[in-house]
Parts: C-alpha cells; structure tokens; sequence
C-alpha cells in the first residue's frame, strides 16, 4: 500500500510539473535531482553537469534539474530510481544505510578524519566498492561518485575546549541513533528537534548546542543566540552521484562513457565550490562576533571510542582495515 501511494504520489508530481510547463522524462531526457534549495555548491555542480552533457553529448540529452526536493523526498526519489522512474539523483547517504549498512563507515562521528579519507573509502577500498556493488544490486543503482559537504561541527553558548566541557551540555541532535550514541557517549544531554526548530530551542533556552556544517549557523544567524563554534570536524555526510540502473543499462557504451566523466568534473566543482563556501562562512561567522576554538580531536575519538565501537561491530570484516588505508594514503 505504502509503495502504491508512492508511486501515485511520483505520478502526480510528474502531472503537476506537466501543468507549469515542464516535460515529463521522455528518451533523451535526464532528470537529475537533489533535496536542497537553490545558492549551494549542489546546485553549481548540476548547473557544470548540463553544461558538460550538451558540450560531450549535443542535443542527445536534455538535463533537466529538480531541487528542492521537488519530486519528493530523499529516500521517494531513490524508489524512483529503483523502478525506473526517473534517472539520476545527487543524493544524501541514506542509500547507504538502506543498502549496505555493514559498509557505512562513513556515517560514524569521528572516524574518517578528512574529506580525502572519505573519497578514498569509498572509491579505491574493497569496502567501498563493496557498498557500490550492493547499492545496484539491492537497490538498482549505479553509484558515479561522492560530491563533498564540508565537515560538520557544533556550536555552543559556553566554550568547549575537551570533551569534560560537554558533560550534560543539552544539545540538538538529529534523529540518527548512531549520532546520538556517540554524542551522549561525549556526554552531552541529547534533545531531537527539527531542524526548523533549532533557533527557537537555542533562544528559549531548550538546547544550548547543535552539530552541522558551517553553513547552519550562518544561514541561520546563530551569532544572535550562540557564541562558539568548536571545530570538531567530527564528519562529513557527502552527496552522491547515482543513476537509476533500469536507465543505465539502456545506453550505449559512448553514452555511459560521457556521462560517468560529467560527473567526474562536476562533482570535483562541486567539491571545489564547496571548499570555498566552507571558508567564506568561517570569515563571515567570525565577522559576526562568533568565537571559533580549533580543538584536538584526539581526546573526543577517545572518549567516543566505546560508542564509536559499537556502530562498527556489525560492520563486514574489511572496513577496519579499508579505514586505516583511506586515513593513511590522505595523509600523503
């Protein structure tokens, strides 16, 4: 019933676009989507990758761009993609953890310690093409590439400076259980609330923390109810480049061809977009009168440790050494 309704629902997002003068997704057309709005470097990468399929591919293809969520929400588009419906998405990690959790080292805080560990992992480890085997075997997707979203940390209206400053810190977490076992394992006070919500709780006093990237408390003028920013660095929670398998494998060779290196370009723009934005907000938070306290991670992996361990037991046997290899070869 629940997938009838989704379907259902697709198909009436597909009449409604229809009825403003957008075309369904007919041969020759790639939809391409992604859940934010517009301004970010996710929509600077799907901007490069129309520009690059017209420039590789001329008028073969139509990229049409949909963001904002604008066919559904993350885990909508990938049933479309999974069906057929639709054929590209710049997706979240959710994939991961529905497909091949036991390879989903990249969603654990403070275990991949940079953005070239994390593109190492899953591109070039055993683990990594692992869970890209298992995305298209049990989800029908074909996995293209990571994009980066800068590396999250928290904020707080007191200053922390190891990880005995957070005991009983009430921080707002999203409701992912592993995140919020290796934060309470920090010690803080777990509060999940949306994250429309964030501003008001800070303000009301009902949380005086939260984790995200930078572009959260610029984007949602924390400086007017927080004055820290501690640069824990404690993950980043990539966008992926996927295609619908269905699709995929109706192309032809030079086809496939040019779009995978499409990709390849757009999303290392995107990365570099990214990049960018991360250090423009650092300057304007400062701007504002935030205080950033660059911390040791080292102390704060210690004390996550046992949480941390127990997000990894269920992990297959090659992730622990596929990790030690992605830290290694980032730090060349």
């Amino acid at each position: 019933m629940a997938f009838t309704r989704l379907v259902q629902g697709a198909a009436f997002a597909v009449a409604a676009t229809i009825g403003f003068g957008i075309a369904p997704a007919l041969a020759g057309t790639i939809e391409i989507h992604n859940t934010m709005g517009t301004g970010g470097s996710e929509e600077a990468a799907l901007v490069k990758f129309q520009e690059l399929i017209k420039d590789k591919l001329g008028d073969d293809f139509e990229v049409n761009i949909y963001l904002n969520s604008q066919l559904g929400s993350e885990a909508e588009v990938l049933e479309l993609l999974n069906i057929g419906q639709t054929q590209m998405a710049l997706t979240g990690g959710a994939f991961m953890g529905q497909y091949a959790a036991e390879y989903n080292a990249v969603s654990v805080p403070f275990v991949l310690p940079n953005w070239e560990s994390v593109e190492h992992y899953i591109m070039d480890t055993e683990s990594g093409k692992k869970m890209q085997e298992l995305a298209r075997e049990r989800g029908n997707l074909v996995y293209l590439g990571p994009q980066k979203r800068a590396f999250r940390h928290m904020t707080s209206n007191k200053a922390i400076h190891t990880p005995d400053d957070l005991e009983g810190l009430p921080m707002r977490m999203p409701k992912i259980p592993v995140w919020i076992d290796v934060w309470e394992q920090l010690g803080i006070q777990a509060v999940v609330i949306p994250s429309s919500d964030i501003y008001l709780a800070m303000r009301t006093g009902q949380v005086q923390a939260h984790e995200n990237s930078l572009a959260s408390p610029y984007t949602r003028q924390m400086w007017e109810v927080q004055k820290f920013i501690i640069t824990t660095s404690h993950l980043s929670f990539p966008w992926h480049w996927v295609a619908s398998a269905q699709w995929w494998d109706g192309l032809t060779d030079e086809q496939r061809t040019a779009i995978s290196e499409a990709v390849a370009e757009a999303r290392q723009y995107g990365t570099q977009v990214e990049t960018e934005k991360d250090s423009f907000y650092r300057d304007a938070l400062i701007e504002k009168g935030m205080e950033f306290i660059d911390v040791d991670q080292a102390p704060f992996r210690e004390k996550a440790a046992p949480a941390i361990e127990r997000a990894m037991s269920g992990m297959a046997p090659t992730v622990a050494d596929d990790i030690k290899a992605s830290i290694a070869a980032s730090s060349k």
